[in-house]
């Protein structure tokens, strides 16, 4: 699928292009005015943003959910024993295994560290896991498990962006931008792009994880809170009935229609959606969050309470967005970033956060699979890069980022279930077989929902961008 639109590529890039409209308003062709407005109602239907298109070719998932466990998971903690690790526990690691390597703050003579941790195989397909994440055995062989991925960033801000859209730094879109941009959304009365947040604080480099970028701002991810109004200032102020916004909705749409038809300018379009979208929402957005009208059974799976702000209670609306049409959905959770010292530690500190998202990470898993949802939605779990076999020499127990193999997860969405891709060497320091690039993730992201990497594109500065750069393949082995 190539969606590549001049008339907003024109307006964002300053091209020399010129559009249908600009070119019908512009020539004295003689054209009736009834025939060039029914022409403009037309472009301005074509405009709606966020109007479902149909994928390349047949998708496989038509959602996506992606947790994203801000600060770094140690894989070594999590999922990938090292008995050779610890048996060398102490030790400098041999020369040929940190040559080129660039790590953020380990000094020169840090030495290789054997994690406490007791891990044991589960299900069918025998995977490891630690006792860290006792849920997580309830879904091991409904997921597909990555023990390879790579990146190319070791520093926290420029790393959660090359992992949300491709490149460190910020001005491109992300990955939701992306897929939304291709595919539009379901959903008439709810955002296209939901981010959700849980945890102590935001995620480094904030909001331009879930930028447009330089795609139409329509395309952004809209933050929600997970009680009360998702989003401030939504309800009516006192005195204003629904009838009379109403009124000053569709006024205001009249007149930026206008405006519309004058420049031709794609974030005009962005604030007519907008508006028509924050009045459906009003009714809409409120009954998504009463979580309390879930059963007890749901609510106890999740371990969610209503009323109280979690990331079990963001994974229940997010299961609750996909089934209301949402295209795409981002849980941000923090802190998982464990390099030693009070608070960082990965003993206590592991401990507290791997419990805050455990249970409600397999809970989706297994509410998307009961419902019939899983087949449709992809469910992606990862950070933004792994840990170090060496350890910190801090006052406690840590590891520094480490960005050449770590592990991550998906489940759902046409993937192989209870499939392990991917090897790393005896001491996890670089993969030994089925690497997973970030550039192949997307790949293979947009791909499971029909979309070509290589085709999705956006002209901007005389040059067609993709999410994917250059870059890219899809994993095709991972693939149902």
């Amino acid at each position: 699928m190539k969606r590549n639109v001049e008339a907003e590529a024109g307006i964002n890039s300053q091209s020399s292009v010129t559009s249908r409209r600009e070119f019908l308003e512009q020539t004295g062709v003689g054209l009736g005015s009834v025939a060039l407005m029914n022409l403009l109602a037309d472009d301005a239907k074509a405009e709606r943003a966020m109007q479902s298109r149909s994928s390349q070719y047949p998708a496989r998932a038509k959602n996506v959910i992606y947790m994203f466990m801000a600060g770094g998971p140690s894989q070594l903690e999590l999922f990938s024993p090292k008995p050779v690790l610890k048996q060398y526990h102490g030790q400098a690691p041999p020369k040929h295994m940190t040559e080129g390597r660039r790590f953020a703050f380990l000094p020169a003579d840090a030495k290789l560290m054997g994690t406490n941790r007791h891990f044991s195989q589960w299900g069918q397909c025998g995977m490891d896991l630690s006792e860290v994440l006792p849920f997580h055995r309830n879904i091991v062989d409904d997921a597909c498990w990555l023990r390879a991925v790579a990146t190319d960033v070791f520093n926290h801000g420029p790393a959660k962006m090359f992992m949300n859209s491709g490149f460190q730094a910020p001005g491109r879109p992300s990955l939701g931008a992306w897929v939304t941009y291709g595919l539009g959304s379901d959903s008439s009365s709810l955002p296209g792009f939901v981010v959700l947040q849980s945890g102590p604080r935001g995620p480094r480099a904030g909001n331009t994880l879930w930028s447009s970028g330089f795609l139409p701002t329509a395309y952004q991810g809209v933050p929600f809170r997970s009680k009360g109004n998702p989003i401030l200032n939504l309800s009516n102020p006192p005195g204003i009935s629904r009838d009379a916004q109403k009124d000053f909705t569709q006024t205001i749409g009249q007149l930026n229609q206008i405006r519309l038809s004058e420049v031709n300018d794609p974030e005009i379009a962005t604030r007519i959606n907008a508006y028509e979208t924050a009045f459906a929402m009003q009714i809409s957005a409120p009954e998504l969050t009463q979580i309390e009208n879930e059963t007890e059974s749901t609510l106890n799976l999740y371990g969610a309470v209503p009323g109280k702000a979690s990331f079990a209670a963001n994974c229940l609306m997010a299961r609750r967005l996909v089934e209301r049409g949402v295209r795409f959905v981002q849980l941000y959770h923090t802190d998982w970033d464990h390099h030693g010292g009070k608070g960082a530690d990965l003993d206590q500190t592991l401990d507290s956060v791997a419990k805050e998202v455990d249970q409600a990470s397999a809970a989706l898993v297994l509410d998307l699979k009961q419902r019939g949802l899983l087949e449709d939605t992809l469910v992606i779990w990862g950070g933004e890069f792994g840990r170090t076999p060496m350890g910190e020499p801090r006052e406690s127990t840590g590891r520094d980022h480490h960005v050449d193999a770590f592990t991550m997860w998906m489940a759902g969405g046409g993937l192989k279930a209870g499939h392990i891709h991917g090897a790393t060497d005896e001491m996890g320091f670089g993969p030994t077989e089925g690497k997973v690039h970030v550039h192949d993730l997307h790949a293979t992201i947009l791909h499971l929902l029909g979309m070509d990497h290589k085709k999705l594109t956006y002209r901007f500065q005389g040059r067609d961008f993709r999410l994917t750069d250059v870059h890219g393949e899809v994993v095709s082995e991972i693939i149902a």
